[in-house]
């Protein structure tokens, strides 16, 4: 039992557990599922969809993380990707043979390519930022946190860009196999990612320079390098995570897209059993962190909590948690519970 309690993986999914089970508890058709139309429908569903973006964001937050880093501009990125692809997809409205038919502005595929190309290019000026010219990671991507922020405020016009060209909804509201697609595209990230890290050096690498950046660079770990890519995936899933969210909501707000998501992301890493120390990080409790924030959200509506009290009940139920994943937290649990029984057989 001490065993399976030790795992990263336990207190996450133990936490996940809980909150499926109070949700469920208030919301008698929470496990639910639905076929209609061709594909499943259900609260369970909804909650994973949901959480795709922030899935996506978390993964190359963990990366970023387990090298000693931090990146706040994630919620810029994700605005400035969706700003990208809204503007250059828009969509025209035109008669052909006599029916309304909606055109994209540029082809879509170009349009997704330049925007995953600004997110990548975002995510390597950060990098270049930390590893090259020795900026510490918080201050570093503050930068661009403010300046990309305005930079999407600027490609949308400080308007909301409503998208009206029905292939590009296929991204974040079409399914596949009857699941929603943007579960597709959270498990190819996360398997070429386990893949990256377990079958190459690569991980390796990355928890020396987390450990020690100096001793994983005398040894020969070519860790400025490494740092600028890690930095350039977490900002190239940003911008996969805003096309998503653009293409479910069909529009692109640059003041408001993304908001807030580099906090949520951080949590998610943590909450999943990365340490924020470095070194230590797990692609899957990075995932399980996103859907425990996904699914605390929707309990927090389900049961009622009023919205101007969601981020208190929201920090109060993580706090908890923490403390519940905290080595030490959990031995001072156990001195206290020992010392009433050594008292009673004294």
């Amino acid at each position: 039992m001490k065993r399976l309690t030790s795992h990263r993986l336990f207190w996450p999914l133990v936490t996940l557990v809980l909150l499926l089970a109070v949700n469920a508890s208030f919301n008698p058709g929470f496990w639910q599922l639905r076929w209609r139309d061709g594909h499943l429908y259900g609260s369970i569903i909804d909650i994973l969809n949901r959480a795709a973006p922030l899935a996506i964001v978390s993964l190359g937050m963990t990366l970023v993380i387990a090298t000693r880093g931090i990146d706040i501009s994630v919620g810029a990125v994700v605005a400035i990707s969706a700003a990208v692809a809204a503007w250059m997809i828009g969509g025209q409205l035109v008669m052909q043979d006599g029916a309304p038919v909606y055109l994209s502005r540029f082809p879509m595929w170009l349009a997704l390519a330049c925007a995953m190309g600004v997110a990548l290019f975002c995510g390597l000026w950060n990098g270049v930022l930390v590893a090259g010219a020795g900026i510490q990671p918080i201050i570093a991507t503050l930068i661009l946190m403010v300046a990309g922020r305005g930079v999407a405020q600027l490609v949308t016009g400080g308007q909301i860009i409503t998208v009206y060209y029905p292939p590009f909804f296929f991204l974040g509201g079409g399914f596949l196999f009857g699941l929603p697609f943007a579960l597709f595209v959270v498990a190819a990230m996360w398997v070429v990612l386990q893949l990256a890290l377990t079958r190459t050096a690569l991980g390796l690498f990355i928890q020396a320079i987390g450990v020690n950046p100096a001793a994983a660079r005398l040894a020969g770990v070519r860790q400025r390098l490494i740092t600028v890519c890690v930095y350039g995936f977490c900002g190239l899933a940003a911008g996969v995570a805003g096309l998503l969210l653009s293409s479910n909501v069909k529009s692109a707000d640059g003041n408001n897209a993304g908001q807030l998501m580099e906090l949520d992301a951080i949590l998610a890493v943590t909450l999943g059993g990365t340490m924020l120390t470095g070194g230590r990080f797990t692609l899957a409790g990075s995932v399980i962190g996103a859907l425990i924030i996904q699914t605390l959200t929707s309990t927090i509506y389900s049961i009622g909590v009023p919205p101007e009290v969601n981020l208190v009940v929201k920090a109060a139920v993580v706090f908890v948690v923490m403390l519940l994943q905290s080595p030490d937290f959990r031995a001072w649990l156990r001195s206290i519970a020992v010392r009433p029984a050594a008292r009673s057989a004294a």
